[in-house]
């Protein structure tokens, strides 16, 4: 079976993004899939600048062949940031050419403390991955007011486990 890369879109510590990675990547486990986080709080600090436009390290390589060359279908856990999605999501995306992504398949998860659960944020990313030439999956679960269905060790209720299980099965057949 292939290896699935959750991707924790922000790098702001102890997120609720990061939480819900985890989660995702339980879930997958428990299915027996081969599954990774990419935890963006692990890229490169001076990514904007130095990591794009033909400057790469060699470490910043071998972070792209692990958790995108190498991978086929990635789930993006993408929080709501004024609006849309982090900047640095943005960057990461930008700081490889289209080819490394072209075919590949994403799953979309949108967290927010609000009501909508990152549903422009979303749709922002899908026309982004759209011209990247990925195949985004159809079922895109905005999770919103996440701290009400998150316990405080960072457990989904019941429900929400329902739901993100129920994606992520669609999202294994895709």
């Amino acid at each position: 079976m292939e290896k699935i890369v959750v991707v924790s879109c922000t790098n702001r510590t102890n997120s609720n993004t990061l939480k819900v990675s985890r989660i995702y990547e339980n879930i997958l486990k428990n299915k027996a899939v081969e599954v990774e986080i990419l935890d963006f709080c692990y890229l490169p600090e001076n990514l904007a600048f130095a990591e794009t436009f033909g400057k790469r390290t060699e470490k910043y390589a071998a972070l792209i062949q692990e958790y995108v060359s190498s991978v086929s279908k990635f789930v993006f856990v993408i929080p709501e940031y004024n609006g849309s999605f982090p900047g640095i999501l943005k960057t990461y995306l930008d700081s490889m050419h289209p080819r490394e992504w072209a075919g590949k398949k994403a799953c979309l998860v949108g967290v927010s403390d609000g009501r909508a659960g990152n549903l422009r944020g979303m749709e922002h990313l899908t026309g982004i991955l759209h011209y990247l030439k990925m195949h985004v999956y159809y079922d895109k679960l905005p999770i919103s007011v996440v701290n009400s269905v998150m316990d405080t060790e960072g457990n989904f209720s019941e429900a929400q486990m329902n739901v993100c299980t129920a994606q992520l099965e669609g999202f294994l057949s895709f």
